[in-house]
């Protein structure tokens, strides 16, 4: 078990206090404080089913919730149980290096006394979250309660600076789309197509996550302090913004892609114009020439010693004001 928690600790007055190593003894030990604004906080990492099952009894956590904390790939939701709260948000992570989104996932199990966060991936780990709120004992004397909004508010936010990095992004991607050589064309739609994805992946972290953040900024919610209701109504102000700032990244990459299509059109329409436009040059000799290479006889003009230069000169005519024409009207 060791090797899967993170941290353990107990918070009395809004401060971390020293307790029994055993998260079972350091339970029972939150629960049994005079004062009953104790709680435990727990963090776990990827565990087993094995090793998740001694947590699961010893907090009386919820099977179906249970299930969903081993299983992952879960969408962001909230679930009230009877003896506990279960919160699951998508942490979404930037990688500098190769431009890409990556997803990982957090639950929180919150009860009377306890708090419990397992998270899958390497991404958003809460070790920032947690001495963010051991600096607010204000904040911690709110219970489990703040450390929900606290962990809701730094993953939130963290969507709006990834948001930033992608909009970032996005105004390189239009610089290259709508330059004049237009840049590598199959390598800007496939650049677009990876792009459309990761905001897509970015949309199902953010996306659900909207109902269970109104869910807690309203009243009744179990194991939530009232007083903490304006908070979640913070987060959910910035969620909104996150969502916002997403769509609109969608919305635009969608119009970027019609445009590069548009100019591959576009493009096309000129090459061909211009094949064209050497093809019909290339026309007028060759008929001339199949004209004269039939070898009729009365042909007079073969006869003639202007013949030969006459037709050499007709063509060079024909060609020249077939050149000037289509350069006038832009084919060439």
């Amino acid at each position: 078990m060791r090797a899967v928690i993170v941290d353990c600790a107990i918070y009395r007055d809004g401060r971390r206090s020293e307790g029994p190593s055993d998260f079972s003894d350091a339970l029972a030990a939150a629960r049994a404080a005079e004062t009953g604004d104790a709680f435990l906080w727990i963090g776990l990492h990827e565990p087993t089913e094995q090793e998740f099952d001694h947590v699961a009894e010893e907090f009386g956590l919820h099977p179906l919730a249970v299930e969903d904390a081993l299983k992952a790939h879960q969408r962001p939701k909230l679930e009230v149980y009877d003896d506990s709260l279960f919160m699951v948000l998508k942490p979404v992570v930037y990688e500098p290096a190769s431009d890409t989104v990556t997803t990982g996932e957090l639950m929180v199990f919150m009860g009377d006394s306890f708090v419990v966060t397992v998270r899958h991936g390497e991404g958003a780990p809460l070790t920032a979250v947690r001495k963010r709120l051991e600096a607010e004992p204000e904040v911690l004397r709110q219970g489990p309660t703040s450390v929900l909004y606290a962990i809701s508010d730094a993953v939130v936010d963290h969507y709006i600076e990834v948001a930033g990095e992608l909009q970032v992004d996005l105004e390189e991607m239009e610089t290259e789309v709508f330059q004049p050589t237009g840049g590598d064309a199959k390598n800007t739609a496939s650049r677009i197509y990876m792009f459309k994805r990761q905001v897509l992946e970015f949309r199902r972290a953010t996306g659900p996550l909207a109902a269970p953040m109104a869910r807690l900024a309203g009243a009744g919610v179990p194991f939530v302090s009232a007083d903490a209701q304006p908070f979640f109504r913070d987060v959910s102000d910035h969620l909104t913004r996150a969502t916002e700032q997403v769509e609109g990244l969608d919305r635009l990459l969608s119009d970027i892609l019609s445009a590069h299509l548009a100019q591959m059109g576009v493009r096309q329409n000129d090459d061909m114009r211009k094949i064209s436009a050497w093809a019909a040059m290339a026309a007028v000799p060759t008929m001339v020439a199949g004209v004269y290479g039939m070898n009729f006889d009365h042909m007079w003009e073969l006869h003639q010693t202007w013949g030969y230069p006459a037709v050499i000169v007709l063509m060079g005519v024909v060609v020249v004001g077939l050149y000037r024409l289509f350069k006038r009207r832009g084919w060439l």
